[in-house]
C-alpha cells in the first residue's frame, strides 16, 4: 500500500488527503498509526464520521484528550454548505493558532435516492478538488477523507485520487501521483450529462426581463409549498432558482425557460438561457469577495450554499443549470 516517501510531517502547510479503504483491516492499522502520529502533532484531531468507523477508532491507542468528535450528520447535509462550515471551522483555528487535523467520512448518499446519488457525490468530488486552495488558510491543519473503495465505483476512486494532493499509506501521507490542480479537475469535469426534462413538468415559466422575477417567485413558493417544504426550505429553493436566473438575462440571454418538477421526494428546478456565454469552470465554488454583494459575482456562489446539488450543462446557445433539492437534506428534522 506504499507510494513512495511519506510526507515530511514537520513542514508546515495544509494537508489534504485522501484514505481509501480496501478491506476492513485497512481503517484500524492505516488510520490507527496516523492518529496516534496525529496526536503528538496536532493541537486537536476532530473525528467527523459514522458510528461504525467511530466503533472501531475508539479502540485505537490514542490520548482522549486529544480527540473531539462530531455528528456527519452536522457538516454533510447541503454539498456547498457543507464545504463551507468546514472551511469556517479551519480558519477560526487557523486565526486562534491552532492546528488541527479533521478526519471526516462523508455521507453523500444515504439521504439521496438511488438515480441521484451519481450527481451528488461528482458535485461533492468538485469541492474537494477546491477545498486544496480554499481550505490552505488553515496553515498547518490537515484534512483527511475516508473512501470506500467497496461502496464506490473505480471511476469516483480515481476521482478522489485526483482531487486529494495526498493519499494516506500504511507508512502515511505520500504525495498522490495523480492529483489535479482545482481548476484542471474543475475544467475537465465541469459539464453534467443531464438526463431528459419529463413530461408534462409540474410549473414552467419563461422570463423575458429581470422585471417578470416577482411572478417566478409566487409560482416557486407556491409549487415548493404544496409539496410539504418548511417555509425555509421554501424559501432556500425560491432563492436559489432567481439567482440562476437573474444571471441567466444578464450574463446569458433571454429568454430564460424555467421547468419545476418532483423526482420521488426531490425537487428539480432546470433554469434554460438563450446565450452563448458559458458558466466558468469554477463559477460559484469560492466564497466571494464581501463586495460582491454590490458589484456582483456571489450569485451562483448563494445558489450552491441553498441547493443540494447545481448541475450545468452548455451547448451552441443554450446552458442549463439543473438545481436538486432532496427533502430530507432541505429540511432534516422533518
Amino acid at each position: 500500500m506504499s507510494i513512495g516517501h511519506a510526507a515530511d510531517r514537520s513542514v508546515p502547510g495544509f494537508g489534504h488527503t485522501a484514505l481509501i479503504l480496501g478491506a476492513d483491516g485497512d481503517l484500524p492499522s492505516v488510520l490507527g498509526t496516523e492518529l496516534r502520529r496525529s496526536a503528538e502533532i496536532y493541537d486537536e484531531v476532530l473525528l467527523v464520521v459514522g458510528e461504525r468507523t467511530r466503533a472501531v477508532l475508539t479502540c485505537a491507542d490514542v490520548p482522549g484528550e486529544v480527540l473531539s468528535w462530531d455528528d456527519p450528520a452536522a457538516f454533510y447535509q447541503r454539498l456547498g454548505s457543507a464545504y463551507e462550515a468546514f472551511r469556517r471551522y479551519l480558519a477560526a483555528q487557523h486565526q486562534a493558532g491552532r492546528r488541527v487535523h479533521v478526519i471526516a467520512e462523508p455521507d453523500l448518499i444515504s439521504s439521496v435516492e438511488p438515480e441521484f446519488r451519481a450527481e451528488r457525490v461528482a458535485a461533492y468530488l468538485a469541492y474537494e478538488a477546491v477545498c486544496n486552495e480554499a481550505y490552505a488558510m488553515g496553515g498547518g491543519s490537515t484534512v483527511t477523507c475516508i473512501w470506500d473503495s467497496r461502496d464506490h465505483g473505480d471511476t469516483v476512486i480515481d476521482a478522489v485520487r485526483a482531487t486529494h494532493s495526498y493519499l494516506l499509506t500504511d507508512v502515511g501521507p505520500v504525495p498522490s501521483p495523480y492529483y489535479l490542480p482545482p481548476e484542471r479537475y474543475l475544467t475537465e469535469r465541469h459539464e453534467t450529462p443531464l438526463r431528459p426534462v419529463p413530461s408534462p413538468v409540474d410549473r414552467e415559466v419563461t422570463l423575458y426581463e429581470v422585471t417578470e422575477l416577482g411572478g417566478l417567485r409566487a409560482v416557486l413558493g407556491a409549487w415548493t409549498a404544496e409539496h410539504g417544504f418548511t417555509r425555509q426550505a421554501t424559501e432556500d429553493v425560491v432563492v436559489a432558482a432567481v439567482e440562476v436566473v437573474t444571471n441567466g438575462l444578464r450574463y446569458g440571454g433571454a429568454p430564460v425557460r424555467v421547468r419545476a418538477w418532483r423526482q420521488g421526494d426531490t425537487l428539480i428546478v432546470q433554469c434554460d438561457d438563450a446565450g452563448n456565454h458559458p458558466i466558468p469552470a469554477t463559477a460559484g465554488y469560492y466564497r466571494p469577495h464581501p463586495l460582491a454583494a454590490v458589484s456582483g459575482g456571489r450569485g451562483l456562489w448563494l445558489t450552491r450554499q441553498l441547493a443540494d446539488v447545481a448541475a450545468i450543462s452548455s451547448a451552441p446557445g443554450r446552458t442549463s443549470v439543473r438545481l436538486y433539492f432532496p427533502r430530507k437534506i432541505m429540511q432534516p428534522q422533518s
